[in-house]
């Protein structure tokens, strides 16, 4: 049996492109239990609220909601747990850097597989105001009406 190479989607933060600026994307592995991973394969993920949280020079994934396994057996699982992000210590600092410094969030843009692992790709965020929601959604307007016009 052969291992895929290329990662596949497992599920995409919709939301934090329409609430954040995204910029500078991170690659990082979680720590996870058994249970999760299957649960995660089969797709019950949701980004909710979740971001990256600083702690002891540690990163934090926060509320990321992992749906319980329904096979998963006597053991409990706790669905909005904090979980560790696997990450160098240089890229935990330079993170943690620029929240503390300049006020900026690092939130989760989505889920995939690499190699038969679960990744997250982190992003760093700068919040939206009002008129940016307006901005962007008036150009993605015009790029429709544009492609429209083309076809």
């Amino acid at each position: 049996m052969s291992q895929k190479t290329s990662p596949s989607t497992i599920a995409v933060n919709k939301k934090a492109r329409h609430l954040y600026e995204l910029s500078e994307f991170t690659e990082a592995g979680i720590i996870l239990t058994g249970p999760e991973v299957k649960s995660i394969r089969a797709g019950k993920v949701n980004f909710i609220d979740s971001y990256v949280d600083f702690r002891r020079g540690e990163a934090w994934l926060v509320s990321l909601h992992v749906a319980p396994y329904s096979n998963a057996g006597y053991a409990p699982q706790e669905p909005d747990r904090a979980r560790k992000l696997l990450l160098h210590q240089r890229e935990i600092a330079k993170l943690a850097g620029l929240v503390a410094q300049k006020g900026l969030t690092v939130v989760p843009v989505r889920l995939y597989l690499k190699r038969g692992k679960v990744k997250v790709e982190v992003a760093i965020g700068r919040g939206k105001k009002l008129h940016d929601h307006r901005e962007s959604l008036k150009k993605r307007a015009e790029e429709r009406d544009m492609a429209r016009e083309l076809s």
